[in-house]
């Protein structure tokens, strides 16, 4: 119920009192203890319901009470938990909240993706490595080169697990979980974690976790948030940009997210909205790092107060006050859309609003 029942270190109390926790919430206080003890869980919580600390605080834990140490002196660096999630942004938060846990103790948390010079990455890898964050294709990429070994790995965690299994990275995750010496299921432990869950996906997840494995649902299994007021509005397909116009200056200066299918139409909005001076930038996948990182930046800091999207930006992200989403295009599953609108609302006191255009019949 607390956290001190958690049986945390000191350092890593000091930490999670620093980061501003004081109540665990549903995830944490059932997920923690099911980590702790050992067990391999597939758990499925709303967006901002604190998925991320469930399962650093348990593992860092665990290695602390180990007493490893990262050690620069290698040239093959054997990480002990291995964390994956299928964009550039969420996993750098993921690496951002172990780095702020991890601070002061001897386990260092290093982040891989893509867009980054491999170089770089690689010299942060060899400065000594105990959790290793990355995405599928740099990871696939870093272990290929013979810089990470997989030998002493004791946890697998897949964040956005649903998506992480789905048919676009279902290949590259059987080759990370097949790659050499890799712990089989039954001698290391996989915690799976999401928003949504389809019934196919769980099927799947089941091959890469032990048999007796723990399945955890907080509220409903792929549900909305139930803090976001939702409105749709019926436009016909030449009215949307005005109609989107006309609700961004209801909105004024609030932190707006508005979501399009293409990225041809993310950047063809974001630029229609800065001719009628609202202040906007966009995201998505074709974008530079650099351009990403900064989109977000002007985003998080207010400096634009609208963020146009595609997909890239629908998981996982935590952007304080976001208090509108604005589903332009309809994404082509109800997924996708629980998780659009889970990008606003469910840790903060005021009600947020999520806009759906529906095409007129």
């Amino acid at each position: 119920m607390t956290f001190p029942e958690a049986a945390l270190c000191d350092t890593l109390n000091r930490n999670v009192s620093k980061s501003g926790y004081v109540k665990p919430t549903p995830v944490q206080k059932h997920g923690i203890p099911i980590i702790a003890a050992g067990r391999d869980l597939m758990a499925c919580a709303q967006t901002g319901s604190g998925k991320t600390a469930a399962f650093l605080l348990p593992i860092l834990q665990k290695l602390m009470a180990d007493g490893v140490a990262a050690s620069q002196f290698s040239e093959l660096q054997e990480p002990e938990a291995l964390i994956v999630a299928p964009t550039r942004e969420l996993i750098n938060q993921i690496y951002m909240e172990a780095r702020k846990f991890a601070h002061g103790t001897c386990v260092r948390p290093v982040v891989v993706y893509g867009g980054i010079s491999t170089g770089y990455t690689i010299r942060e890898v060899l400065k000594g490595c105990n959790v290793l964050c990355g995405t599928p294709g740099r990871l696939l990429d870093i272990i290929g080169r013979g810089k990470i070994g997989l030998s002493k790995l004791k946890y697998l965690v897949l964040d956005e697990a649903d998506r992480m299994l789905d048919m676009g990275f279902e290949p590259d995750m059987r080759r990370l979980v097949g790659s050499p010496g890799m712990p089989p299921k039954d001698q290391r432990q996989t915690l799976l974690f999401s928003a949504t869950y389809p019934e196919d996906i769980q099927r799947l997840a089941a091959d890469f976790l032990k048999t007796d494995y723990l399945f955890l649902a907080v509220g409903v299994v792929g549900g909305a948030c139930s803090d976001v007021e939702q409105v749709v509005l019926q436009v016909d397909k030449f009215s949307k940009r005005q109609q989107l116009l006309d609700v961004l200056k209801t909105t004024g200066t609030d932190r707006t997210m508005v979501f399009v299918e293409t990225k041809r139409q993310a950047d063809f909005i974001a630029t229609f909205l800065c001719q009628e001076k609202v202040s906007t930038t966009s995201i998505h996948g074709d974008r530079e790092q650099r351009e990403r990182e900064q989109a977000l930046s002007d985003f998080r800091t207010g400096r634009c107060p609208v963020l146009v999207a595609t997909s890239v930006a629908a998981r996982g992200l935590d952007i304080d006050h976001v208090q509108h989403v604005v589903n332009f295009d309809l994404p082509n599953n109800i997924d996708e859309y629980v998780h659009r609108i889970g990008r606003t609302g469910p840790m903060w006191e005021y009600r947020s609003s999520s806009v759906v255009f529906r095409p007129a019949k």
